[in-house]
């Protein structure tokens, strides 16, 4: 309770006094007591860049309600007592307290503690584990591989997709793959799902998305991509342990070739109407790897505008997701079809929702649509789709 109580009066004041687009640390790290045996020493450091404060001030910064008379240190009102409780707190658990301090470059606060030791847990082991850590972060990527260590694993880091791949595939070639990648959901940016593809292209090992957000929503999206389990951040060595675990005896499903999927489509041209960008980038994926041309619209209107101002024949197919902003994939149909000219009535129009009830089925028929795909993609389901209205069209 009460170390609970000295981080958030420390990071509360780093907070308060760092502008947006500044920086805060904190640090952990412990060694040996030189109280003894039965004491680890633990070092605690909260640093920042923000405002700083003046040496004279710092002299009087454990005194009840101090501060500086001056409108600079009155918006920092706050800080006196807590200071004061902290040091109170620290004092009690016979630790020591040092702030370092300047004007317009920052605070740093060093406690140090000794503290009894816990009981001794049963060793977490990877040994021999060969993981990979991706993550743009280095620091967070250095922890986790430093994390990987402690428990006998064998990590390598790569800090951008790139060199993830070229890891992937340099152990592919020497077939000494990994025993997991761990990958940052960011890697890639708003390409994060072409990355997942690539890197599943070159890996056997189980793919874990590391996440500091609310993945719910993204896990059927990632999954298709080829992601196979998920792990929140902060990486404790417990977390790590218990997740990777599950993976122990991973066996990999043997990859679909890629002469199976491309037979028959290449060169042909899909409008996709997708307003979610990250499924846009899972469905693109998908019929780029079959040789299929694809053009994105992001909501109903503007796959309509794209259509009417595209050659005749030029698409060979319509991708339409049903729930979307400006105009819906029902009206989108409705309005295609009602287009004068020829081939709006011969183009198909493939719904692709996650709806798939009778119901919602016989709604996109009744506005002019020629079949159904689930979502997530169904990769052989889409196929057959293709084979039955794209395959071999023209070829007469």
């Amino acid at each position: 309770v009460r170390l609970n109580q000295i981080l958030i009066n420390l990071l509360s004041n780093a907070i308060k006094f760092t502008p947006d687009g500044g920086d805060i640390q904190i640090m952990l790290h412990e060694e040996p007591s030189p109280k003894g045996e039965r004491l680890i020493r633990v070092h605690l450091r909260v640093k920042d860049n923000g405002m700083g404060m003046s040496t004279e001030f710092q002299e009087k910064l454990f005194e009840s309600f101090t501060r500086e008379d001056n409108s600079r240190i009155e918006k920092s009102e706050g800080a006196g007592l807590g200071m004061t409780i902290t040091k109170y707190i620290v004092d009690a658990m016979e630790g020591s307290i040092e702030v370092k301090s300047e004007r317009d470059k920052g605070t740093e606060v060093h406690i140090i503690l000794d503290l009894e030791k816990a009981e001794k847990r049963e060793k977490l082991n990877l040994t021999d584990w060969d993981i990979l850590v991706a993550d743009e972060n280095t620091v967070v990527c250095k922890n986790t591989a430093a994390s990987l260590k402690s428990m006998g694993a064998n990590p390598d880091v790569a800090f951008d997709s790139l060199s993830a791949v070229k890891l992937l595939e340099s152990r592919s070639q020497d077939h000494t793959d990994y025993r997991a990648v761990l990958l940052d959901w960011k890697l890639g940016g708003t390409e994060s799902i072409q990355t997942i593809q690539r890197l599943r292209n070159s890996c056997n090992a189980p793919i874990i998305w590391t996440c500091d957000g609310d993945w719910s929503g993204m896990e059927a999206a990632a999954r298709a991509a080829g992601v196979d389990g998920f792990m929140d951040k902060p990486l404790f060595c417990s977390t790590l342990y218990s997740v990777l675990l599950q993976f122990a005896q991973y066996s990999p499903s043997k990859p679909q070739e890629t002469e199976s999927l491309d037979s028959g489509f290449e060169g042909k041209h899909i409008l996709l109407a997708e307003d979610n960008e990250l499924n846009w980038e899972i469905a693109n994926g998908i019929l780029s790897d079959m040789g299929l041309e694809t053009e994105w619209a992001e909501n109903g209107q503007l796959c309509v505008e794209k259509f009417c101002q595209s050659t005749h024949g030029w698409y060979d197919m319509i991708l339409m997701d049903l729930r979307m902003p400006v105009m819906t994939g029902y009206d989108a149909a409705q309005a295609i079809r009602a287009l004068d000219r020829d081939d709006a009535t011969e183009i198909p129009i493939v719904a692709m929702s996650a709806d798939a009830f009778a119901d919602d089925i016989k709604k996109c028929l009744d506005c002019g649509m020629n079949a159904h795909l689930s979502k997530p993609i169904d990769v052989p389901q889409l196929i057959d789709i293709l084979e039955q209205y794209i395959k071999g069209k023209g070829d007469v």
